[in-house]
């Protein structure tokens, strides 16, 4: 793969644009583009797929700079007080974004214009041929099939947007890159969620001002940051045991890179996530102790969350002052009907991935202690 440079130089050719925008993303480029030609072990897929991961999100920092010289106003309108899905990954979030993208008053982050979001929507006169995307990276994998729920305008994760200030978990999900993830750990995202700003309020040019509901798990690494720029936002927490999550997130993480290299490391991918995910929660933790930042949160239990979603959804509208239609309703039904049965796998022996419950508790001890307040469910 080449240097940094020569993709950027690389983008701007195939674009015809040169203006990437503020410059702080170069240092993630960087950081990335050595970690992959160092630690990754990339097959040739593997090699092609970051390639080409790695000259989209340069072409859509190009084509969203274009946009704002050509229309600088869109910096102008408003983005109020989203909602974001703050949690650990694997506690149904996922499933929790799908049921609130059925609310029509609401906007969300639609796969297909994570995937590509230039140009805005409300610009593309007859059928959106983005519409239906899905991710490139995954499409037609076991791990697509299996572990995300479906839907031509699926909701999406953060992910991709904060892809374009290369500050994302997805390079770490996709490819062993311990440079990376330990330089990701300690950034300050604040500049990659200004760009998400950026960008979402492309997103919505030219359409009826909405709320947004936005969500990715990575966001409980960088809640000062995220709230610094959001500083209005509230947040929707889904809780479950993290010796079921760590051992869930760690098989997806495995089966990604299994796609991209010759050399699959199973005791890396479980140390990662459980020291990734473990830090991400205290830090969270932190952050919810902060004068007056517990009351925005909203909190729920996977199990609730399971024995009955649209209760669990009711009791979050009502949180916000907001109603739940009868149509919002309707397409909750409809897709917990066709998605309820997700996750279906089987879940393979812990020590596959170096994982033991009695360290998984003690690494998490701090976040059972609160989630028994938090979202409470009985034992047994």
């Amino acid at each position: 793969m080449e240097g940094y440079s020569e993709l950027m130089d690389l983008a701007r050719r195939n674009s015809g644009l040169d203006n990437f925008g503020e410059d702080s993303f170069r240092q993630g480029l960087e950081v990335l583009c050595g970690a992959l030609e160092r630690e990754a072990q990339l097959n040739a897929t593997g090699e092609n797929v970051l390639r080409d991961l790695i000259l989209r999100y340069l072409r859509q920092r190009l084509e969203v700079e274009e946009w704002y010289r050509l229309h600088p106003e869109t910096a102008d309108r408003p983005l109020v007080a989203p909602l974001f899905g703050v949690s650990l990954p694997r506690t149904g979030s996922t499933a929790l974004s799908f049921l609130l993208s059925s609310d029509p008053g609401i906007r969300y982050l639609r796969m297909w214009e994570a995937q590509q979001p230039f140009p805005p929507p409300s610009t593309v006169e007859g059928p959106e041929p983005r519409r239906g995307l899905t991710n490139s990276a995954l499409a037609g994998s076991d791990t697509a099939n299996r572990y995300v729920p479906s839907g031509i305008d699926g909701a999406y994760e953060c992910l991709d947007l904060m892809g374009l200030t290369f500050c994302s978990q997805m390079f770490i999900a996709y490819a062993k890159v311990p440079s990376y993830h330990y330089w990701l750990l300690d950034a300050d995202l604040t500049t990659t969620y200004a760009y998400e700003r950026r960008v979402l309020k492309m997103l919505q040019w030219g359409e009826e001002l909405r709320p947004w509901r936005l969500k990715t798990p990575a966001h409980i690494l960088y809640m000062d940051h995220l709230d610094a720029v959001f500083p209005d936002a509230r947040f929707v927490m889904t809780h479950r045991d993290p010796t079921d999550v760590i051992l869930s997130v760690a098989t997806i993480y495995d089966d990604l890179q299994r796609h991209f290299t010759d050399s699959p490391d199973p005791l890396y991918v479980g140390e990662l996530n459980a020291s990734m995910w473990s830090e991400g929660m205290n830090r969270l933790i932190k952050f919810r102790d902060k004068p007056g930042n517990d009351a925005r949160f909203y909190d729920i239990h996977f199990r609730a969350m399971q024995q009955d979603p649209i209760a669990e959804v009711r009791g979050l509208y009502r949180w916000l002052g907001e109603d739940v239609t009868p149509a919002f309703e309707e397409g909750m039904k409809a897709f917990w009907e066709e998605n309820e049965a997700r996750e279906t796998f089987d879940k393979p022996d812990p020590a596959v991935f170096g994982l033991g419950g009695d360290d998984l508790r003690a690494r998490f001890a701090p976040y059972l202690e609160r989630m028994e307040r938090w979202a409470p469910w009985p034992k047994g």
